[in-house]
């Protein structure tokens, strides 16, 4: 979800690794020992929760986590909190980054030092406030000026215990003296609606004949504050909780005797600078982007350029191909324009070309696209993209059996535990990798067909190029389906959504010698028992029949390249896009039915969006946002979940939109509109309400009967709350939101991508002016290639110096772009509007550095 501005899209995104913890302070109890967990929190709104590690003070987490952020926010923070099964868990400590802050630690892993957690550390919201001075002529003539605080309203205030019943105080505070006013406590909500007034004398009373208009006493006006704190009511017998606070000096009404402004709520200054306790550290690495994006005409010239790279002689002076040249890592390059290419359907001819270009170049078949080169990096983000949903079908319910069942597969007898057999442990991990690999050679149909036309194309390049050589045209593409592909993601299955969480080790060691076994199984190399550097590993392939394994290995990789392969989207089956649990409102189907609000366990296909009371255990389907096939696999032993309570055709979801927080005072609703009635759902956090609205927006957006308008807010006491109008049937009074419809397995925004690679070419302009010159040599030059250049990969010197000053052209015309874009931004944006509250930190640096560039430019 983008942040609209005028004539621009903001998107923030962060992707983080949250590594391990560190001397956390022991338990006061026996064992010392904690159970902790981390949890990633936008201010404090929890989006992500990492496993429980028992039993250690120091924790090693390993987990990955990436989200778009669908809204403002002033901190990232991680808590970590003890588990406690008698009471509720306890926080341990946090780090609270900064936003303005996150760019500092940027892709780089950092020990960060926790810190405690209180009340005066959880300040989040902002104050809308209007201060007006005003003289007062007394019945004795006397001139006094009075000051009038206005609070009228405050947004985002933190929920404290599951409510917030916020009120504010409002004070008039000097060196000797101190009024404070109250406002009325607003019942269940943390955006209060207060719009209160409070009178203060600000000077005594003085001849009206010696006073000139406002022209009080200079030390008054210094000497004085308003300060304004907010505090949730609470009926516990500790005391309301404080929630943030602000001080403005007097003197702000120098200059008019009206001012008005938003602020961010500060922690409290109580003037006490206690020496933090060590509560250990956390190790994070924060990688956060901002992508602003255009609209679609100004990226024509870039993105012209970058689809025609696979139709030019030599690619490798195709804009493209140039991306990868300058880049520092080849993958920096491969994932905006993988994405922008599988967006316009150009990848599987640009991969073609550079694959093709790569065979050429190689000089042994056995080292075929062994290295990191550009083509290596586009197919495997092209396989990430494209065949997650092939994963979860293959190889889902097998791992969730492999974690749920814990059966010991060590075969390493240096490693085997007490009690443990070898023999047996060899039984039980050749059962699994049979399993797998049965599955996996089974796949072929259900193999995506972008990937069976690039495995095509890999093909043939390489038995042309290597024709003496029967096997190459299985290896090369050997290489990336077992090699890239399957053997990762059975290694590490939380990276691709095979498991939640990053899985414990001893399963974790299980799936370790799985994936050495699939891997040399799958690899066709002439002696697979010389390729493991481990006797044990050597010693358990002798259970393996080579030939048959071969075999099978041969017919499945015959089968995803083949060109006449079928293409699996004629198979009718349905595609599980999302599930999770939410809380909804019953929907009032019964006229006397309680329309209370309950857990409940949400899923969606391409065929229907359905609820039950617990979360079915089978394994039928498999998750994937993305989506995916389901499967006709069920694991034994386990109970069939129940039956749904309620099932929605997606043909009968005419919108689906956010619903106005006013409507139950609840936060992260959104109503899925049908027919005859609409289905409110709260989800758990903000990023979880975005994902489901993105998904059901797509997968309904073909309907025919979509509706254009919509109610922002319920239907409660017999009317409308957002027009008031009184019949349940009654025409919307807002227009929808959804936009075009989009690719529900592949969802990518053509302009975000050219917009991310525009920022990867200005950042490496220096890299693009040496290439320029690189090609002016060797036009020019004939001999020794000089080491300056000897970087870049230059086939054709002058068609690539062609193309280079097209890319230099259209990346400094953008570069304009934005920088009037920012020019403009900084004469229409006023600090202290509600977009830009007083306080913000972000926005004053972006003050900072704009009238350094506006000084400069003079």
């Amino acid at each position: 979800m983008a942040v609209e501005e005028e004539g621009l899209r903001v998107f923030q995104s962060v992707k983080i690794k949250i590594g391990e913890a560190k001397n956390l302070p022991s338990y006061p109890g026996p064992t010392k020992m904690r159970d902790c967990y981390c949890t990633v929190n936008l201010d404090q709104e929890e989006v992500f929760r990492t496993k429980i590690v028992e039993k250690s003070l120091c924790p090693f987490y390993g987990e990955d986590f990436y989200c778009e952020i669908p809204r403002s926010f002033r901190h990232l923070s991680f808590y970590i909190f003890d588990r406690d099964v008698f009471r509720r868990d306890s926080i341990i400590g946090k780090v609270a980054i900064r936003k303005e802050d996150l760019q500092k630690y940027h892709n780089r892993d950092t020990w960060f030092q926790l810190q405690h957690v209180d009340a005066d550390s959880e300040v989040q919201g902002k104050v809308h406030l209007e201060l007006r001075l005003s003289e007062v002529i007394t019945d004795t003539g006397a001139v006094c000026h009075k000051l009038a605080a206005r609070i009228l309203e405050c947004q985002g205030l933190p929920i404290v215990n599951g409510q917030c019943d916020p009120y504010a105080t409002v004070t008039l505070a000097g060196p000797f003296r101190s009024e404070a006013k109250k406002t009325k406590v607003k019942k269940k909500t943390n955006n209060p609606q207060f719009d209160e007034v409070f009178y203060f004398e600000v000077t005594r009373p003085c001849s009206y004949s010696k006073k000139s208009h406002f022209d009080f006493e200079e030390e008054d006006v210094d000497k004085l504050e308003i300060r304004v704190d907010l505090w949730n009511a609470s009926n516990l017998k500790f005391g309301d909780e404080f929630l943030g606070e602000l001080r403005i000096p007097l003197k702000v009404l120098r200059q008019s005797s009206c001012y008005e402004a938003w602020y961010f709520l500060q922690p409290r200054d109580n003037g006490k600078n206690p020496k933090p306790d060590d509560l250990g550290s956390l190790r994070l690495n924060v990688v956060y982007t901002e992508d602003h994006v255009f609209s679609s005409n100004y990226y024509s010239p870039l993105r012209d350029l970058l689809l025609k790279s696979a139709d030019v002689e030599p690619v490798s002076a195709s804009a493209a191909h140039i991306l990868g040249e300058v880049c520092r890592e080849k993958q920096e390059a491969a994932v905006p324009l993988v994405r922008l290419l599988l967006h316009y359907g150009r990848v599987v001819p640009f991969i073609s070309a550079i694959a093709s270009a790569e065979v050429k170049r190689t000089q042994d078949p056995n080292t075929i696209f062994r290295g990191n080169s550009l083509a290596s990096k586009c197919i495997d983000e092209t396989m990430k993209l494209a065949g997650m949903h092939y994963l979860q079908v293959t190889l889902k319910p097998t791992i969730e059996e492999i974690c749920q069942s814990h059966r010991p597969c060590e075969i390493d007898p240096v490693k085997l535990k007490d009690g443990e057999n070898l023999e047996n442990n060899m039984e039980n991990l050749r059962q699994y990798v049979d399993r797998i690999f049965t599955v996996i050679t089974k796949s072929g149909v259900s193999c995506p067909t972008v990937m069976c036309d690039i495995f095509f194309s890999l093909r043939e390049a390489a038995a042309k190029r290597f024709q003496d050589d029967p096997d190459v045209r299985y290896t090369a593409v050997s290489s990336f389906i077992f090699l890239r592909f399957f053997a990762p993601a059975i290694l590490s299955p939380n990276l691709f959504q095979l498991t939640p969480h990053h899985t414990d080790p001893q399963t974790s060691r299980t799936l370790t010698l799985i994936s050495k076994t699939i891997q040399t199984l799958g690899s066709l190399s002439k002696s697979k028992s010389a390729s493991f550097k481990e006797s044990y590993m050597a010693t358990f392939y002798e259970f393996f029949n080579e030939q048959k394994y071969a075999d099978a290995v041969k017919n499945f990789l015959d089968l995803i390249s083949s060109s006449g392969r079928r293409d699996p989207r004629s198979i009718e089956q349905p595609i599980l896009l999302k599930e999770g649990f939410m809380i909804k409102r019953a929907q009032g189907r019964k006229r006397f039915g309680m329309k209370n609000f309950k857990k409940r366990w949400f899923r969606l296909t391409n065929h229907e969006f359905t609820y039950q009371k617990s979360k079915d255990t089978r394994a039928g389907c498999v998750t994937l946002y993305s989506g995916t096939q389901a499967s006709s696999h069920e694991l034994p032993g386990l109970p069939h979940g129940d039956q749904p309570l309620c099932c929605i055709p997606i043909e009968n979801i005419l919108a689906v939109e956010r619903l106005e927080e006013e409507s139950f005072r609840m936060k992260n609703m959104f109503q899925v509109i049908q027919p005859e009635r609409a289905l409110y759902i709260q989800a758990n956090n903000c990023v979880e309400a975005r994902d489901w609205i993105d998904v059901l927006t797509k997968v309904s957006q073909r309907n025919q009967q979509r509706l254009s308008v919509y109610h922002p807010s319920a239907y409660l006491n017999g009317h409308w709350l957002c027009c008031r109008a009184s019949s349940d049937t009654a025409a919307g009074c807002s227009p929808c939101t959804g936009g075009l419809p989009a690719n529900i397995q592949l969802d990518i925004d053509g302009d975000r991508e050219t917009e991310r690679i525009y920022s990867l070419f200005s950042s490496y302009m220096g890299k693009l002016e040496k290439m320029q010159e690189a090609c002016g040599s060797k036009s020019v030059y004939d001999g020794p290639e000089q080491e300056e250049y000897s970087t870049f990969l230059i086939d054709d010197p002058q068609e690539t110096y062609k193309t280079l000053k097209q890319v230099i052209t259209s990346v400094v015309a953008l570069e304009q772009e934005h920088a009037q874009h920012r020019r403009d931004k900084f004469k229409k944006t006023r600090y202290g509007s509600q977009e830009h509250p007083i306080g913000d930190k972000s926005f004053q640096n972006y003050i900072r550095q704009q009238s350094e560039v506006s000084t400069h430019s003079m």
